[in-house]
């Protein structure tokens, strides 16, 4: 008998066409089983493999091997008369036909559910823009060398900088996608906390001198995958491989989601691949808003600076993180000199490439600290986010410097946007909080809270924002109880100290805002402690850096208005010169209502009507954005108090103290612009009121209640 009889007659060719179909219905319910359990990347590939080898032992038992009524016997001792092969070929026939039975099934399911992952022009358009959005996980570092984590998070970080280029593509911010590093978190929920129809995840594996890179795009409401692909390279040029693969991908996505063969070309930034890593991980650091972790930062960008002076991102990180370090954000260096010494290093970035996004961020940063610099930040930093519409940082001093210049709702559309891009992103979070609840919107700020809470229960910023959100409602012994717990979680920021600091004031605990508050706020806390000299001159140094505010409030107190006409006349030959750089805010004008009671008093009615004016203006864009908040209520009390609107007044003063306001009653003495209020019943009754409030929330944190003197009451 000839081989191919043989082969047929011991049923090799059925077994291996059995074998091979049953492997490919096999392969294809992997496949739809991965997701489900998320099972590794390359699992399916190894069963592949397992499969594929095991079809040569499989023909080579055929061969070899008979199944018998006694078991399984070698061919050679089995009797041909006596042999069954032909009741078991027509058994392995019957397998045959139900495993194509069953693929056929798979192939009609395949082409009715994932027909849009072969027709991808098809799916684009079927693609509604909610669901043009995406979430890139950073790469998985598959390599035994832990320090290729560099070269796993370069390539994420270079398609995140692909995809932002794309207008039309909502794509998570980083720091949000980076939170999930190292954890194996269910791709639904991490769809859901960041708002995106897709992800992108992937790996890295470095073996010698060669790297495998693999990607998948991922739908999340049912975890199919549109599209997967391996790259294998030679590690020749880290930065080539970055550039080609983040194309590619990108390529791949806009066929997949944005209908569009077209894409932007990326190119990585040229250096050294140990600068590189220092450069990730110290913006990593300087993302975390922790003053600790921006120290280290600095230490490492200052690395990447000597191997590499020429490497602007560096130099453009390194200035922002020096600017981070001034008083008023996370640091202790003075506010004007940590200006200064960040512009030097943006300076040398833009110098080297005058079109880098991180550079003219970094420059929009410098300005938005100046006095008045607002207006000269927002070109620099809208020019950023064109280029870079993720760059989530210059989102957030957009956002301040728009409404630094009066532009409120289009500030407050910027603050949405970075929260919805990047909620995990710190600043942006919780500024957000804070501009809702200054909008008297508490149930969207509530919102946002628990969205964050729902996927970072453990994120301290939590409590912080509960606090703004209980201290703007009255409620300031809870926003104290949540600050306590901010602080034994995480070092407070310059902004929580601002907070930590009005709950301290609210309950008059103004020992506490010495050792722990704001640097702000103790020119004020200093004078009602009767520490007035030591008020008049720390107001006097936070006047020379910028914010005359305090030191304007605390001549008006002092009786000493003439001291604030004069230091105006000296440096702003106008009023107008003066709002400027001392622009109000979401809570009011206070600055100015202490210029206008200064010139009430020394009797300039010209400047007076001037002050009024400005003030007027400012309030009429407030009430034009929908802006309504307690402290605003008060300013506007005070406003009306000075062109002698006392009914107006007094209904303002009643709506503050009815949302909880306690801060009216400090140490019984009244506001120097309201004295005019101080006999009329209706004001009285209002002290008491909040009194009353004050007495609650120092309940709430174990402090005994003050009398109508704000003594405490000796124990009897």
């Amino acid at each position: 008998m000839n081989l191919f009889g043989e082969l047929s007659r011991r049923n090799v060719f059925r077994v291996g066409i059995a074998y091979a179909v049953a492997s490919w219905v096999l392969l294809q319910i992997v496949d739809v089983i991965s997701p489900i359990f998320e099972l590794p990347v390359w699992a399916p590939r190894l069963i592949f493999v397992i499969l594929a080898i095991g079809l040569v032992p499989a023909l080579i038992f055929a061969w070899a091997f008979e199944l018998t009524p006694e078991g399984i016997k070698k061919e050679s001792e089995v009797d041909r008369s006596g042999s069954i092969t032909p009741q078991t070929g027509h058994k392995l026939n019957m397998i045959i036909i139900g495993s194509l039975v069953v693929a056929v099934v798979l192939l009609l399911v395949d082409r009715q559910f994932s027909e849009p992952a072969n027709e991808p022009q098809e799916t684009a358009a079927a693609i509604s823009d909610t669901e043009k959005s995406i979430a890139v996980l950073p790469f998985v570092n598959m390599s035994s060398d832990a320090e290729q984590e560099f070269f796993s998070d370069g390539i994420t970080e270079e398609i995140l900088n692909s995809l932002a280029s794309e207008k039309s593509l909502k794509v998570a911010g980083r720091t949000s996608s980076f939170a999930f590093k190292g954890q194996n978190d269910d791709l639904r929920r991490i769809g859901d906390a960041l708002g995106v129809a897709h992800i992108l995840e992937g790996s890295v594996r470095k073996v010698g001198a060669q790297v495998r890179i693999t990607a998948q795009l991922i739908q999340v409401d049912d975890g199919f995958h549109l599209w997967s692909e391996t790259y294998d390279r030679e590690l020749t040029d880290v930065f080539a491989i970055q550039d080609e693969i983040a194309n590619e991908i990108l390529k791949q996505l806009r066929s997949q989601l944005l209908d569009d063969e077209e894409h932007v070309v990326v190119e990585a930034k040229r250096t050294n691949p140990v600068v590189y890593d220092l450069y990730l991980r110290a913006k990593q650091r300087i993302y975390t808003r922790n003053s600790a972790e921006i120290t280290k930062a600095i230490s490492e960008l200052d690395k990447a600076i000597q191997l590499d002076p020429e490497y602007a991102p560096a130099l453009a990180q390194r200035g922002v993180a020096t600017m981070l370090m001034s008083e008023q954000s996370y640091g202790d260096i003075p506010d004007d000199e940590a200006n200064r010494r960040g512009k030097r290093y943006v300076d040398r970035a833009l110098s080297l490439d005058e079109n880098l996004a991180e550079g003219l961020a970094a420059l929009g940063l410098y300005y938005f600290n100046e006095p008045g610099g607002e207006e000269l930040a927002i070109e620099p930093l809208t020019r950023a986010l064109s280029i870079n519409p993720n760059l989530i940082d210059a989102s957030n001093w957009l956002f301040g410097a728009l409404q630094g210049v009066g532009d409120f709702k289009g500030s407050l559309e910027v603050l949405v946007d970075a929260a919805e891009r990047d909620p995990l992103y710190r600043p942006a979070f919780a500024n957000a909080i804070m501009q809702f609840n200054a909008y008297g919107m508490p149930e969207e700020a509530e919102a946002l809270l628990q969205r964050i809470e729902a996927f970072d229960p453990s994120n301290p910023d939590l409590y912080s924002a509960r606090a703004v959100n209980f201290i703007f409602s009255g409620r300031s012994g809870e926003g104290l109880q949540q600050m306590e717990l901010n602080r034994e979680m995480d070092e407070m920021s310059g902004v929580e100290r601002f907070i930590l600091s009005t709950g301290l004031m609210d309950t008059m605990q103004f020992e506490r805002v010495l050792e722990e508050g704001s640097n702000f706020v103790k020119p004020y806390v200093l004078y009602e402690l009767g520490r007035t000299d030591e008020a008049i001159a720390l107001a006097h140094t936070q006047a020379s850096s910028g914010d005359p505010g305090n030191l304007f409030y605390l001549l008006n107190r002092s009786n000493r208005s003439e001291e604030v006409t004069d230091y105006l006349e000296e440096r702003w030959p106008t009023l107008s010169e003066f709002a400027k750089e001392n622009r109000g805010d979401e809570y009011g004008y206070p600055t100015m209502t202490d210029v206008a009671l200064a010139y009430s008093r020394t009797g300039n009615q010209g400047r007076f009507d001037e002050a009024m004016r400005l003030i007027e203006q400012h309030t009429a864009r407030l009430d034009e954005h929908g802006i309504d908040n307690i402290y605003l209520s008060v300013n506007r009390a005070m406003d009306n108090a000075l062109v002698e609107d006392f009914d107006a007044a007094i209904a303002y003063l009643q709506d503050a103290a009815g949302r909880g306001w306690t801060s009216q009653g400090v140490l019984g003495e009244v506001q120097p612009a309201l004295a005019v209020l101080a006999d009329d019943p209706r004001y009285q009754e209002i002290e008491v009121a909040l009194l009353d409030n004050m007495n609650r929330n120092r309940e709430i944190v174990g402090l005994p209640p003050l009398n109508a003197n704000y003594e405490v009451e000796p124990v009897q």
